[in-house]
Order: structure tokens, then C-alpha cells, then sequence
């Protein structure tokens, strides 16, 4: 596994940057394996698939996790709040780098990942392939 490690500065977009990783680097699948910072604000989407919440403080990353590549990003986010209280859901756009984000992707090998329409889900997911 080969790994990019990155740093984001304040005001990069938590999502729009780990996209431009992935197209910068031409990741045909990764995951995250470490992120560490804090942001000033942020935006996660709750299990509904469809309800975004607005997190409007400063918050600690204590978790991100998921899969990286060209084809997509799929994302979740959990976050500590001033009172240390825990919040988290599905990483959407709007999650600001406050201080920093130290980002650690490892990328697969031997991996790429697409993306199918699932019937069953009424959502294009992303599946998984053998590279070739």
C-alpha cells in the first residue's frame, strides 16, 4: 500500500480537499487511515440520507474514515464539540479546517473502485474491482 500524506490549512473544505487529493493523485481506491485537526464549522448528513446538519463551533476531528478515490469519496465524520459532546453522519461540504487537518490516505493496491445504480437502494454505490 503506498500512503499521501497531506496537510489542510484553515479554510480548506474537509471534502473538497480530499477530492482533490484523490484527482491530483488519480487514486483509483484508498481509505483514509488517519486525520487529526479540528475545524470551525461543520456539515454532516444523518442516516435519513437526506436531513444535513449544521454543526455552527468549533469541533475536534475524532474520527474520519471511509474510502477515497477518483470515481468518489464516501465519507463519515465524527466530531467533538466545545462541551465534548460527540456528533457525526455522513461528511458533506462545508465541514472548515480551522487550525489543521494532518491526512494520512492509504491507496489499494491492486483495487479500483466504480460506481453502480443499486436497485434495491435507489442510489448510485460504489462497488468494488479488481484493477486491471
Amino acid at each position: 500500500m503506498k500512503t499521501i500524506c497531506t496537510r489542510l490549512r484553515r479554510g480548506d473544505d474537509l471534502l473538497l480537499s480530499i477530492r482533490a487529493l484523490a484527482k491530483e493523485h488519480h487514486i483509483p481506491a484508498g481509505v483514509v487511515l488517519s486525520a487529526v485537526g479540528c475545524i470551525s464549522k461543520g456539515r454532516v448528513r444523518d442516516a435519513s440520507g437526506v436531513t444535513v446538519r449544521e454543526i455552527d463551533e468549533p469541533c475536534e476531528i475524532v474520527s474520519l474514515n471511509g474510502t477515497v478515490s477518483e470515481a468518489r469519496c464516501h465519507l463519515h465524520v465524527a466530531l467533538s464539540k466545545e462541551d465534548l459532546s460527540t456528533v457525526g453522519g455522513h461528511l458533506v461540504e462545508g465541514c472548515i479546517v480551522n487550525t489543521t487537518c494532518e491526512l494520512v490516505v492509504g491507496v489499494l493496491d491492486e483495487w479500483k473502485i466504480g460506481v453502480e445504480f443499486d436497485g434495491q437502494t435507489g442510489y448510485d454505490e460504489l462497488i468494488f474491482e479488481a484493477a486491471t
